[in-house]
């Protein structure tokens, strides 16, 4: 049993909004995963300025200004402690700063790369999480964020959700898959490698691999329904994309609420009541792989 909630925010709206609605959302599933917590965050300028390329990774034993001298020679780089991650931005190519990046810190798990995602993940209890990652002040468009129960994996940050595996793809599970060892060596074999032996990180490779092929993200949780056999609920997002999908008996929770300006998904319905105008919104159960996608 773990939580999912996710927001999606349409035209103006005020700096630190998201930041404090994803938190309230997160609180109410707290219960649901008390084991880790994370979030993924489109579009904060404190984190991640505008046409910035931007890191996130698993490097709490690193001080934030010991790991600026580290990456001293890309011009205007800049560090962010949030609990275990840094957050790493600069006005340079994404491609030149994950590289750099993963020369400094060998061995370091990257948790996000794309220019406007910051991923904050750890371990423990989900409200000292937000609290360390002091979410309730973050800015931004979109979010997503999970509350883990582990059943599949260890309980580590870089075992935690949500699972980024391509630039700006963030992806959010609740419930297990039976075949994932099998795809995993599928994907392995095709090149593709993997951080943790978590079942969802390879849902998330299945689905970035899928992207590169050219699929468009409906067209990739089609294809995730026809391979993966398992109980799942999935929330899936892009800098543009916010997406759901539940497995052939929808087993597992999820309800997708739209407002006039805003789509969310969570869980359980009081995810969801703490968002403005909840009471006017449209809220549904999605039916049986069947794949919503909205774009921003």
């Amino acid at each position: 049993m773990c939580g999912i909630v996710g927001l999606q925010l349409r035209g103006d709206h005020g700096p630190g909004l998201l930041g404090g609605l994803i938190s309230s959302m997160l609180i109410e599933v707290r219960e649901r995963g008390p084991d880790s917590a994370g979030v993924a965050l489109y579009g904060d300028p404190a984190l991640t300025p505008a046409g910035q390329a931007a890191v996130s990774v698993l490097a709490g034993e690193v001080p934030a200004r010991g790991l600026a001298a580290r990456l001293g020679e890309i011009p205007g780089i800049r560090v962010t402690a949030a609990a275990d991650v840094r957050v790493i931005t600069a006005g340079v190519a994404q491609e030149q700063l994950t590289a750099a990046v993963r020369a400094a810190l060998p061995g370091a798990p990257l948790l996000g790369t794309g220019p406007g995602l910051a991923v904050l993940k750890g371990v423990g209890d989900p409200l000292g999480l937000i609290r360390s990652f002091r979410l309730a002040g973050r800015g931004g468009y979109q979010a997503v964020g999970h509350t883990r129960m582990a059943t599949e994996s260890a309980v580590t940050v870089a075992h935690s959700h949500p699972f980024s595996v391509r630039p700006g793809l963030c992806l959010v599970h609740n419930g297990s898959f039976a075949n994932h060892d099998t795809i995993r060596r599928e994907l392995r074999a095709a090149g593709i490698g993997f951080t943790t032996d978590n079942d969802s990180e390879v849902a998330a490779a299945f689905v970035g691999a899928c992207l590169a092929d050219g699929d468009d993200l409906d067209k990739a949780l089609r294809r995730l329904c026809q391979s993966f056999d398992g109980f799942y609920t999935l929330l899936v997002t892009t800098p543009t994309e916010f997406a759901v999908v539940r497995d052939a008996i929808a087993a597992k929770p999820a309800l997708i609420a739209e407002g006039g300006d805003w789509v969310a998904m969570a869980s359980e319905y009081r995810a969801l009541s703490v968002l403005p105008g909840i009471g006017a919104a449209r809220v549904f159960e999605p039916a049986p792989e069947e794949v919503h996608v909205w774009s921003r």
